[in-house]
């Protein structure tokens, strides 16, 4: 049963514990110092006394006391906040939902909290006011629907639930969160409500409906003036006047507020202060306008975080930042392991003047300096591992090779068909191309099959999560391929698969979705460390591929890993939304829809707070007994028991 005065911090009752001293200062024996006095008829009570063997005397009931008492108590119920409600949440079963999108972290200008701070707290009094025996449950409205605590009665743990979340730096999506929780209130009996705290800011359209459901939505924040990136793209190119390599970052920005902005965008590495370029620029209330930031990057400058950031910051900070990551070289690293072959491979690699060639023994392949997203070669052997990168094997031996048995050779194989769709093979024929001999491969799926001899497969694909992969089962030497334009070609659509793959998470991705990490295949496990911690989370990975779920927060993620080819790669994250940064009051008309959108406001109105007065009549007694203990005491005659002053 729910009481009609409610306490608000009950941590305050703990000054009760302040009555114990003060009682036994009253029952404490003063100690007296000894004086010579004509008699001791008058002092017979006081010497009885002091002869008695205990330290306490009998507690005698004073006014100064009982003022003490109650001006203590009064204290500790204004500590404990005690307040009486005039309005009660009705129903059974309520589902609560706080919006925690990118918006909600705006901070609000009226009260200096964060808009998601105001939904709590309107939530939290929502929870205070539930009908006694109603239950609710408690979700969040972030990139996807989350139940945070299923339906319960305990309603401090749902308070407690509800301050632990926190704004995310996602797109909301209020929508599916709100059909989540009238699918979970369909299943109950009794009467249901779902109650939406949000700040109106919807990502994902303007409609909410939860039909068969009455739903009220709270609104929380004022107008707030905002600017922010609203996109951003980071690509390699050439200076055209230097003809120099360059890095040229492109940002979208837009002012959402009534003001123009004179803003500054900087560009700069992750952990240097110096900046490598900024510009500054003026941006009127609705504009939308592109900036370019370039620099000459340097060796050790490859595929490191970039933050491009707007000052001064405003009351939404989390779009004021945008992440990105150096991209590698133009020049595609490529590694060429064989034991001697034939040399039309590298000819046909070398033929493109992108490309940058390091040529070794396949046993070298380990301990060489090679770049990542490298092109992986193999002529006249199989690696023991895929590759950490795209790889081709060419005329590898007899036996098994990266999933595929290598088989018996064949002379003279005829090429009946090719996988026309297939990105290597596209734009070339091998009509006329006479092959002396070559191994046959056995795959598990017709698809994997990119070159054909009849029944026999001459050309196959392996590719892994993240890399492709090709096995020729013939040496091009032993071939009149490499005299044909066919041949330069499918080198040329091996490199650019290469490069597609190479360039692949440089583009920053958006909050909330998972993002897929190539690894080498050997890994087993990647260590993340997200932004705004300190310790790194064990990931694990399958088949040459790490999946971060958790990006929650926009910044950079840093992967790691160890193994054959340990290495790290830099993850940015970002919160490019327009939705979301478009702060600007979106009336909410959703009455048709039997929705009631009311201000958060009037739930915190729906309480009186009866600190104050407490507090007020706890001085009244400290008044009252400081009045008390300095009165004159007056006889019945009317003369002063005190004595009189004498000059």
């Amino acid at each position: 049963m729910k009481l009609p005065i409610e306490l608000q911090d009950p941590r305050g009752l703990w000054l009760l514990a302040a009555l114990l001293p003060l009682i036994a200062l009253y029952v404490l024996k003063i100690q007296r110092k000894r004086v010579s006095v004509s008699s001791t008829w008058l002092w017979s009570a006081a010497r009885r006394d002091l002869l008695a063997r205990s330290p306490w005397k009998r507690l005698v009931p004073q006014i100064p006391l009982l003022l003490q008492i109650l001006a203590l108590v009064l204290l500790t119920l204004a500590l404990a906040r005690p307040a009486t409600r005039h309005k009660a949440i009705l129903g059974e079963h309520i589902a609560i939902i706080l919006d925690t999108s990118g918006s909600m972290s705006a901070v609000d200008p009226a009260t200096g909290q964060q808009r998601v701070e105001l939904a709590k707290t309107a939530a939290w009094e929502a929870l205070a006011a539930l009908s006694p025996g109603a239950d609710a449950m408690l979700l969040e409205a972030s990139r996807s629907p989350r139940v945070v605590v299923p339906m319960e009665r305990d309603i401090k743990r749902l308070q407690a639930a509800l301050d632990s979340i926190p704004a995310r730096d996602v797109e909301g999506d209020l929508e599916a969160a709100v059909a989540l929780a009238a699918d979970r209130l369909r299943q109950l009996g009794g009467e249901q409500r779902i109650l939406v705290f949000t700040d109106g800011n919807l990502a994902h359209g303007d409609v909410l409906q939860a039909p068969g459901v009455p739903m009220e939505i709270f609104t929380v924040g004022g107008p707030v003036e905002n600017a922010a990136i609203v996109r951003v793209d980071v690509r390699a190119g050439v200076d055209p006047t230097s003809r120099e390599e360059e890095v040229q970052a492109f940002a979208l920005l837009a002012n959402y507020g009534s003001r123009p902005r004179d803003l500054f965008v900087t560009l700069r590495l992750v952990g240097v202060k110096e900046p490598l370029a900024s510009r500054r620029l003026l941006l009127g209330p609705g504009d939308r306008q592109p900036v370019v930031l370039s620099f000459h990057p340097a060796a050790g400058d490859r595929l490191k975080g970039l933050l491009i950031e707007l000052s001064p910051q405003d009351s939404m900070a989390v779009d004021d930042v945008a992440y990105a990551r150096v991209p590698p070289g133009q020049k595609q690293p490529v590694v060429l392991a064989s034991e001697g072959g034939s040399p039309w491979l590298e000819r046909g690699l070398v033929s493109d003047p992108m490309v940058d060639l390091w040529k070794g023994k396949p046993s070298e392949v380990t301990q060489a300096k090679i770049g990542p997203g490298a092109l992986y070669v193999y002529d006249g052997s199989c690696p023991a591992l895929v590759p950490p990168g795209d790889f081709l094997v060419v005329n590898p031996p007899e036996g098994a090779c990266l999933g595929v048995a290598v088989g018996p050779m064949v002379k003279a194989p005829a090429i009946t068909s090719w996988s026309h769709g297939d990105a290597r093979l596209r734009f070339l024929t091998l009509d006329g191309v006479h092959i002396a001999s070559s191994r046959t491969l056995r795959v598990e799926g017709a698809s994997l099959a990119l070159i054909r001899a009849q029944e026999d497969v001459l050309a196959a694909d392996v590719s892994a999560p993240g890399r492709s992969g090709t096995i020729l089962g013939f040496d091009v030497g032993e071939s009149d391929w490499p005299l044909k334009a066919s041949f330069v070609l499918f080198l040329r659509n091996t490199l650019e698969l290469a490069r597609a793959h190479r360039a692949q998470g440089v583009g920053a991705a958006s909050a909330g979705e998972p993002i897929r990490v190539p690894v080498p295949a050997d890994v087993k496990q990647v260590e993340v460390l997200a932004p705004m911690t300190r310790e790194p989370e064990s990931i694990p990975a399958r088949e040459g591929l790490a999946v971060l779920s958790e990006t929650q927060r926009a910044g950079h993620y840093l992967v790691s890993w160890q193994g054959a080819h340990p290495g790290q790669i830099w993850v940015p994250v970002n919160l490019t939304s327009e939705r979301e940064s478009d702060l600007r009051p979106r009336p909410m008309d959703l009455a048709r829809q039997g929705a009631k959108v009311s201000s958060a406001t009037q739930l915190a109105d729906a309480h009186t707070d009866w600190s104050y007065l407490m507090a007020a009549l706890a001085l009244l007694f400290l008044v009252l007994d400081v009045y008390w203990l300095t009165r004159r005491s007056t006889p019945r005659g009317g003369a002063s028991l005190r004595p009189e002053h004498q000059p």
